[in-house]
């Protein structure tokens, strides 16, 4: 026997366990710290630019090119893509969880090469850009000028020459979103200008890029060089052009008579900004920002600190003038639920160690099993570290919920011990000590395999959702394992060494009391289970009931994935009518300053928005602001994020000509931006874009009005109005004057183009050549342009091109290479996550034929969760059976086990349901605890009832004798744990929506348990050994 062993030699059993606490010393001091583990499916972004490509033009030479060349990738969830009018396309590709980001990068990006060649040459020419991609912004690093001396494009230029490749390269970081453009050399053309010296857009273009222009001429003396040479010096002639005066004395034409035309007679040259379509400002104050995605396998507060201190490394160069925020930034909030955890752990040790003193009375019985705290919870974080895991929510959840069952083992023995010593005066605490263990062993090893079959099991289990279950399950498997080892070792040789022989109880003072009170109780137990265990209907009855109740309760418990926490930040979206200026909308974004700085009692920190930008995509018409909170000690519920967005819902809603939508983010942020579903309505059938969109709308209608579902959205840009150009292909030919040049002119004039680079402060930027802004106002202006014949004259575009008015698409989506409209929405108040996502697929299934719904981001998530609940609760339960079969070498004893599971299960149930709380994750976790909780209790008892058997006892007696015996242990081990648990369900502030939702149903089942399992293991021990095994009971029967 493993305990005598140790027992004999308990120096054996505290080196071991000083060799796990050095060991767990060490790994706490490694182990990476972070909210979450890699929840988040992995995504790899695809980013291209095609200057004036309207969208339809955009998905059509280049979207659909690069979608139809991403085959053969492995591990491929699905893949999204965005074409706007911008001149913007992006394709994200999701993949499965545990996804080798490395891996796939390079797989898309081998398929990516293969269809560069088929793209456009303006495509080709700015590049494409595969990186690696989070879902949402972790940090947004604001600068400002408080004394206007600096001004917005002056701010955007000097982030992104100086800190936006710094940045990019950190550790973590993935992609980078600056608000506002570089610097770059702008060409404003004046067609009139142009006309009168008989000068095209291609003439300007041609002579740019012929006299700006680095060459590499060469050497005098270069090798291989003549005999005696005795010179070598490199030849430079002409280099890129640096200023605004180089760039105007740019020859257009030399005429014979010596007379010549420069860029600056017929443009305005300046240094602007490469981009005008984004507006930014922080708290009133003009501004712009660097926007942060993190890498899928990405610590989040280890790269967020890294970009604060390389950002600091740079305040030497950021000039004094120039203020900084963070007006989004996660790593307070993890941060912070990372701490109430630690602090709600250190409460819950207090407490078991108090409930350990009340039970066992003596300061030396109680360091016994004190002991094996430290010991497991050090040894759980080296294992965690030797497995690659980290410190996060998760993995403290779970020592958490294990705190209360990893002193069990350790209560077990040095309370069966005490009991020994008690009840024979003359014996020794060694021979005590012995015979104690010889007697739970079994019971040890068993409580401890139903725990292994409970959870081992689910860490196979793949998604996001397994990611979940795996940090609970491999947590808590390792800290019982420990545990069950510090139990057969380290505690036997401890009580062998410090219990005293002749123990007598105490009879004066609070433990007198306290003895007094528990025998009362003692009796009590017994005088209810004999006359329950008398009357052969009240707990068959009872029971019955409870599964009744059980079933009829827990379906009616919400659903959802995670709850919603509030972390400190919110997000408002902006979008205006499609014909709205990017003035109107920093109008609007005016607005929503005002409101969150003046009207929410100065709960809000800062606020930064971007005019132009939004989630739904880049128009002039849409805005966003991002809005950071005080800390919650400042707040206090009363303000919090939930709160202050149905506040602003309301007041900002009466805000004209405009659709204000405050939404709170998920809990995880990699899972999105929006704690409300999403999904793409697919056009699966090629029924078209107009069919799409009066699907589209038909649903929002129906959901907006169905009760259900609330705040129904479309998340893009709807149709705006375009001005379709028709060009007579045959006039101009017959005129002498290619389509090409039309179709290059169009796009200089009116798009811009770039043509290439130019040195400012020794940094290369872009040079781009477009229409002044006079020029590109109204389609009049384009009769103002015109272009060169074969002939060598000018010929208006006018005179062979046409053009009227129509509406046409913002911005197209494709999902799975298929058309597509993404809808997002929250569940209305009162209704839970899994109640919308099953309205949602009700009104879908009303859609025309051929429309079809695709979940994405957290709805998928909450789904797949969803249909693998009952999967892990049935595998749990057929694991702990089999378990206990094999271990028992019986079918009949580990049914008596089992039928004590629905116990907890109605107790967990009831909690959740009575408090609000949903069926999300965390409480397919804590159901899976009361699952092997509610076997290990009973297991307690019918261990005992068995070897009571074995020794001759009838079965009734044995059952009976053995529920008298395992009272006190179970109340001691089911007070560890209640109390150990009990700061969780009551915590507020940072992360307590997390805290509540993983302990109120284990708290209900577990206290459920203790109370039900006392009565019914015996009743169920006698019910099936009466039926199983009645030849070996005859005797009972005449009896």
């Amino acid at each position: 026997m493993i305990s005598k062993f140790f027992i004999d030699r308990p120096i054996f059993a505290w080196v071991i366990a000083i060799v796990i606490i050095g060991l767990g010393s060490l790994a706490i001091t490694s182990l990476p710290v972070e909210q979450y583990p890699n929840i988040a499916a992995p995504k790899i972004s695809i980013s291209v630019t095609y200057p004036g490509a309207s969208a339809q033009t955009l998905e059509n030479t280049v979207t659909q090119v690069i979608e139809q060349s991403l085959t053969g990738i492995d591990n491929l969830r699905y893949i999204q893509s965005q074409s706007s009018s911008s001149g913007r396309a992006t394709i994200n590709l999701t993949f499965e969880p545990g996804t080798d980001a490395d891996i796939a990068q390079v797989q898309t990006q081998n398929k990516v090469s293969q269809a560069e060649s088929s793209l456009p040459q303006a495509v080709q020419r700015l590049g494409v850009a595969v990186r690696k991609a989070g879902s949402s912004y972790a940090l947004i690093v604001s600068f400002y000028s408080t004394d206007d001396s600096y001004g917005r494009n002056e701010i955007s230029d000097f982030l992104a020459s100086n800190l936006e490749e710094p940045l990019s390269r950190i550790d973590g970081v993935g992609q980078i979103r600056t608000f506002g453009p570089e610097h770059a050399m702008r060409i404003w053309l004046n067609p009139q200008l142009m006309n009168n010296l008989n000068i095209t857009t291609r003439d300007v273009i041609n002579a740019v890029q012929e006299q700006n222009v680095q060459l590499a001429t060469g050497q005098i003396g270069g090798a291989p060089s003549v005999e005696g040479q005795q010179l070598n010096a490199t030849i430079t002639s002409q280099s890129l052009l640096e200023t605004v005066a180089e760039f105007e004395a740019i020859l257009l034409t030399v005429n014979q008579d010596g007379s010549q035309a420069t860029l600056g007679d017929v443009a305005r040259v300046e240094i602007g900004a490469e981009s005008y379509s984004v507006i930014g400002r922080y708290n009133r104050q003009p501004a712009s920002g660097i926007a942060i995605e993190l890498t899928p396998n990405a610590n989040a507060l280890q790269t967020v600190q890294a970009v604060k201190d390389r950002i600091q490394e740079f305040s030497d160069i950021i000039p004094e003038q120039l203020e900084i925020a963070y007006p989004l930034d996660i790593s307070p909030f993890v941060e912070a639920s990372i701490y109430e955890v630690i602090k709600t752990l250190l409460i819950a040790v207090i407490l078991v160690i108090l409930v350990l003193y009340a039970f066992l009375q003596t300061s030396r019985a109680t360091f016994i099993p004190t002991v094996a705290i430290p010991v497991v919870l050090l040894g759980t974080f080296a294992f965690l570290y030797a497995f690659g895991y980290s410190i996060n929510i998760l993995t403290l959840f779970a020592l958490v919920l294990a705190i209360g069952m990893l002193v069990d083992d350790a209560i077990v023995v040095t309370e069966n011990i005490e009991n020994k010593l008690e009840n024979d005066p003359n014996m020794t605490p060694k021979d005590a000590s012995v015979k104690a263990m010889k007697e739970i062993s079994g019971a040890l090893i068993g409580t401890t395999v139903v725990i292994w079959a409970v959870f081992i099991p689910i860490t196979f289990f793949e998604g996001s959702t397994g990611v979940i279950y795996r940090q609970f399950a491999v947590t808590i498997s390792v800290a019982m394992g420990i545990s069950l080892f510090i139990a057969l070792t380290l505690s036997p040789s401890l009580c062998a060494i410090v219990l005293k022989q002749g123990k007598t109880e105490k009879k004066t003072g609070f433990f007198g009391l306290f003895n007094r009170g528990f025998k009362k109780l003692k009796g009590g137990h017994e005088n209810l289970l004999v006359k329950l265990l008398a009357s052969r209907i009240v707990l068959p009855l009872v029971f019955l009931a409870m599964i009744a109740v059980t079933v009829g309760v827990f379906v009616k418990i919400p659903t959802s994935f995670l709850p919603d926490e509030d972390q400190g930040r919110m997000f408002t979206l902006v979008s205006g009518p499609v014909s709205s200026t990017l003035q109107q909308t920093v109008e609007k974004n005016k607005q929503i300053e005002d409101f969150y700085l003046e009207q929410t009692n100065g709960a809000v920190e800062g606020i930064f928005t971007a005019a132009g930008f939004s989630f739904s995509g880049n128009s002039q018409n849409v805005g966003i602001g991002f809005i950071k909170m005080k800390p919650w000690a400042q707040r206090g519920e009363s303000q919090s994020v939930f709160r202050i967005s149905e506040q602003a819902g309301k007041a900002l809603s009466t805000v004209p000509d405009a659709m204000i939508i405050p939404i709170v983010p998920p809990a995880v942020a990699a899972l999105g931006n929006s704690s409300g579903f999403e999904f793409q309505l697919v056009d699966r059938a090629g029924l078209g874009q107009g069919a799409l969109n009066d699907a589209m709308q038909q649903f929002i209608r129906e959901a907006n009005k169905s009760g259900l579902l609330n705040r129904v959205r479309f998340n893009g840009l709807p149709p705006s109005p375009q001005y379709d150009i028709d060009i007579d292909s045959a006039k101009a030919r017959a005129l002498g004057v290619p389509i090409a040049t039309i179709n290059q002119t169009l796009s200089t004039a009116l798009g811009g183009s770039y043509i290439n680079d130019f040195i400012e402060n020794g940094r290369i930027k872009k040079v781009y050549a477009q229409a002044d802004a006079e020029y590109r106002m109204s389609p009049t202006d384009i009769e103002r342009w015109h272009v060169r014949n074969a002939s060598g004259g000018m010929v208006p575009l006018s005179t062979f091109g046409s053009g009227e008015w129509t509406y046409g698409p913002s911005k197209l989506t494709r999902f799975n290479g298929k058309s597509s409209r993404e809808v997002q929405g929250e569940a209305a108040k009162g209704v839970s996550s899994g109640e919308a996502l099953n309205q949602v697929s009700k009104l879908v299934g009303n859609l025309p034929k051929g429309i079809g719904l695709q979940w994405t981001g957290l709805s998928y998530e909450e789904k797949q969760s969803g249909g693998q609940a009952w999967i892990v609760y049935m595998i749990s339960i057929i694991a702990v059976f089999l378990a206990l079969a094999a271990l028992y070498e019986s079918w009949t004893i580990p049914l008596a086990i089992m039928l004590t599971v629905p116990l907890g299960i109605f107790g967990a149930v009831l909690a959740t349901w009575g408090t609000g709380q949903a069926n999300d994750v965390y409480f397919q976790v804590g159901l899976l605890m009361t699952i092997a909780l509610a076997a290990k209790n009973a297991i307690l008892i019918i261990e005992f009832a068995k070897t009571n058997l074995e020794e001759g006892m009838s079965v009734y007696d044995s059952a009976v004798t053995a529920a008298k015996q395992r009272l006190r242990p179970i109340l001691m081990t089911s007070l560890t744990f209640i109390l150990g648990v009990m700061p969780l369900a009551f915590a507020s502030g940072p992360g307590s929506g997390a805290q509540n939702a993983i302990s109120i149903g284990v708290l209900g089942g577990i206290t459920a348990t203790t109370i039900l399992v006392l009565f019914f293991a015996p009743f169920f021990f006698i019910w099936v050994m009466r039926l199983f095994k009645t030849e070996e009971l005859k005797s009972d029967r005449q009896s």
